[in-house]
């Protein structure tokens, strides 16, 4: 079946480069993205003030939102397709983080992000219909491993599944790994309910355009009536079945990029398991909601050690400084919420075992981590867990976020 373009074709929009901006920028920064089974080297977390330099709307709901980056910071934001970075705002004397992914191939000097509008969420709300150029706001350095392990493009297939602002981070990807090689392919399904909810719809049909041999592009589209059955209503079971025996051979396929809500990324890593396809070749990546987040650990939420109440002593070392906090076996108390209350930099974004920003490696003791939606398998063997999520199952517990 011919892939489906739903875009106008015209000027690309503003931000997008020329083929050959695109291949001298991957040439110069994607040189480590495709390193084999290594993830890219995590470095630590850190805030910067950035001005917003544009704000342009993408849908009725969504914006790009893009961050000039000084020359003194410019080695602090270098990025790799895939990865995101946080942002971080007061209102009403508490402080939000958002982590959101970038959606332009690596390009020194500016960092660019799609914020859709959450019904109910706060911040998404106040970046559509207030965020302007000029305005500055806390950006952390991009962080994240929902990158590439090839260990090459050549003549490689890579397949993207996103849903909503999933498409964030595949479209770096795509623009990446298509003008990285003149013979790679990518194949993109992207589920939305309507035209209307489509993100980078004309990019898409101008990234088409550009790549007609080797980009398949499949809109589907849950309540707008398709030609191609195969592309209407919600992607269940069975259209994954069909499209994976129609559109997708799976034996063409060398890497997987899956980023989504929960059911979708889950569905889909279920089918191609069940499939036999390698979980090393599937790289996935959730997206949780602004309206999500009802909490907030700010600082971490108020504790207090009663007299003879039993307790957990929490040690952690952050850039070389070692502090220690006793924390109530009864308060159930994350890491991070502890290690907060006596260190306001710790690293965090989600606080929902979803983004990563929290990893850190138990010394010593051990934890229970509830959700993990970011650590890798072999990142778990060697010790590392989300502080977010881990709370003690030892008298003491020893992490340490450096290594």
């Amino acid at each position: 079946m011919a892939a489906i373009n739903l875009g106008s074709t015209g000027a690309p929009p503003a931000g997008a480069g020329s083929l050959e901006t695109d291949a001298a920028v991957a040439d110069a920064f994607l040189a480590s993205a495709v390193g084999g089974d290594t993830p890219p080297k995590r470095r630590r977390a850190r805030f910067h003030s950035l001005e917003v330099a544009e704000v342009r709307p993408l849908t009725d709901d969504s914006v790009e939102v893009t961050f000039a980056v000084p020359d003194e910071l410019a080695d602090d934001y270098t990025y790799l397709p895939g990865q995101y970075v946080a942002l971080r705002r007061g209102f009403d004397g508490h402080e939000l983080r958002r982590s959101y992914s970038i959606c332009r191939p690596p390009a020194r000097g500016s960092v660019s992000v799609a914020i859709k509008r959450d019904l109910g969420g706060r911040f998404s709300t106040w970046a559509n219909s207030e965020l302007a150029a000029g305005d500055v706001i806390d950006v952390m350095s991009p962080q994240g491993t929902f990158t590439s392990g090839l260990d090459s493009l050549d003549g490689k297939h890579v397949v993207g599944i996103a849903a909503g602002s999933g498409i964030t981070p595949l479209m770096a990807l795509a623009h990446t790994v298509l003008a990285r090689s003149d013979d790679a392919r990518f194949t993109l399904v992207y589920t939305n309910r309507s035209t209307r909810d489509v993100m980078f719809l004309e990019e898409l049909a101008e990234l088409k355009d550009r790549y007609p041999a080797r980009l398949a592009l499949h809109h589907v589209l849950s309540r707008e009536q398709r030609t191609a059955p195969l592309l209407s209503g919600r992607i269940d079971a069975d259209k994954l079945e069909r499209m994976f025996d129609g559109l997708i051979p799976l034996a063409t396929v060398d890497e997987w990029f899956l980023c989504g809500p929960f059911e979708l990324v889950q569905l889909a890593r279920d089918t191609l398991e069940a499939r036999g396809v390698a979980s090393a070749r599937v790289r996935y990546e959730l997206f949780t909601t602004d309206a999500d987040r009802a909490t907030e650990p700010r600082h971490g939420r108020p504790v207090s050690v009663e007299r003879g109440e039993q307790t957990v002593a929490i040690e952690f070392t952050l850039d070389g400084l070692s502090a220690t906090v006793e924390s109530p076996v009864s308060a159930n108390e994350s890491i991070l919420n502890a290690a907060l209350r006596v260190r306001g930099d710790v690293p965090f974004a989600c606080a929902g075992g979803v983004c990563g920003t929290c990893r850190a490696r138990v010394v010593e003791g051990s934890v229970n981590m509830t959700e993990n939606y970011a650590l890798e398998p072999d990142e778990l063997e060697r010790g590392y867990v989300l502080t977010c999520q881990s709370h003690p199952t030892s008298d003491r517990v020893v992490v340490d976020y450096d290594v």
